[in-house]
């Protein structure tokens, strides 16, 4: 770990709860606080809460914000226009590969908020900043590092969350998915996540941050590290920026072609033309191993279409056996014979569509 880690609002309580802290884009953060498996299965069964105060919250504001947004996004802003509407996007580069994926909140015209990977934050600001200023959009970006962010998910985490704070549950009991609301002047409660399990994800002060902490802990909302968040994300078929994409891999390529709209012809978004003059060789498909064994990134596949490679794997513990993502020649299709190189040998899998699992349970 570099001496020059940042540290979250919520470090030092890490720290005294004995977590085993990492590098993870820069930040000191936990990986786990004891069992990671324990952790996971808080999750699905119960309410965890995660630190990702890591990741930045951006605040986009000014008269061209919706403008420079449909510009700078492979989504469409356009499309939401409810306040405290969220929308999950890529940031493309020219050559159409993926800068960033981020959600994007509407709260009106003239005022959106994108909340961005931690390992990717400054030059995603970098991005955004410049392509404001070669646009001549009359935008303002304001990075909130005086925010915090706390996930909290399972089946009970909401109902844990207004135990701890009574007064949000008028307000956010009604929230539809990926739908956040306002319940202080800088307290954010949204109904997203990354685990495949209801919840909440809370942005508010940092000075604030651990006693919200320390109240969701007393109601038996047990911490994660991200240990358990990653395994969470795999089962969810969620993918990790730098792992299941990056700025050579391109949306179709990474199963996220569902994030880019290309319906309006008139919005020349960035990376458009590339995306729409590039043909798909490889795509990201869902892999469940049928023998003993446990898949990990790098790991060489074939399918009767040719050789891939494994992007992410792990064992799933709500499922006894593993999976992984895999970047695979186009025409694989779910129900497909998969191979996975593990220490020398060729181990059998299943072509599966992504999710596993949701809502605690598995799917398909």
């Amino acid at each position: 770990m570099s001496s020059e880690s940042k540290h979250t609002p919520l470090h030092s309580i890490h720290v005294e709860a004995g977590a085993r802290m990492v590098d993870f884009g820069g930040w000191d953060m936990p990986l786990a606080y004891g069992s990671q498996l324990e952790e996971h299965h808080a999750v699905r069964q119960d309410a965890g809460m995660f630190d990702v105060s890591h990741m930045l919250n951006i605040d986009i504001a000014g008269p061209d914000a919706m403008a420079y947004l449909r510009h700078l996004l492979a989504n469409d802003v356009a499309r939401i226009d409810v306040p405290g509407k969220a929308l999950y996007s890529c940031m493309l580069n020219p050559q159409g590969g993926v800068i960033d994926d981020l959600i994007v909140y509407f709260f009106a015209s003239d005022s959106w908020r994108a909340v961005v990977n931690a390992g990717t934050a400054d030059k995603d600001l970098a991005w955004m900043r410049r392509v404001a200023g070669e646009g001549g959009f009359n935008v303002t970006l304001t990075p909130r590092r005086d925010l915090a962010m706390i996930a909290v998910q399972g089946p009970n985490a909401r109902a844990r969350v207004w135990a701890a704070r009574s007064d949000w549950e008028a307000a956010s009991a009604g929230l539809a998915p990926f739908n956040g609301v306002f319940v202080a002047d800088s307290t954010l409660v949204a109904r997203t996540g990354y685990t495949g399990e209801d919840g909440f994800e809370i942005v508010l002060p940092a000075d604030q941050a651990a006693a919200l902490w320390a109240d969701l802990a007393a109601q038996g909302v047990r911490p994660a590290g991200l240990g358990a968040r990653d395994t969470l994300r795999l089962e969810a078929g969620m993918n990790l920026y730098g792992q299941d994409m990056d700025e050579q891999t391109k949306p179709a390529e990474s199963g996220l072609s569902w994030t880019v709209w290309l319906k309006d012809a008139d919005r020349r978004f960035i990376g458009r033309d590339a995306i729409e003059q590039f043909k798909t060789d490889k795509v990201l498909v869902g892999l469940k191993l049928n023998e003993r064994g446990i898949v990990r990134a790098h790991m060489k596949t074939r399918t009767a279409q040719g050789e891939g490679e494994v992007t992410s794997g792990t064992m799933a513990p709500t499922l006894g056996f593993s999976i992984g993502l895999a970047r695979v020649p186009a025409g694989a299709q779910p129900g497909d014979a998969i191979e996975v190189e593990i220490r020398g040998k060729w181990l059998s899998g299943t072509v599966v569509k992504p999710p596993f699992v949701r809502n605690g349970k598995a799917v398909g």
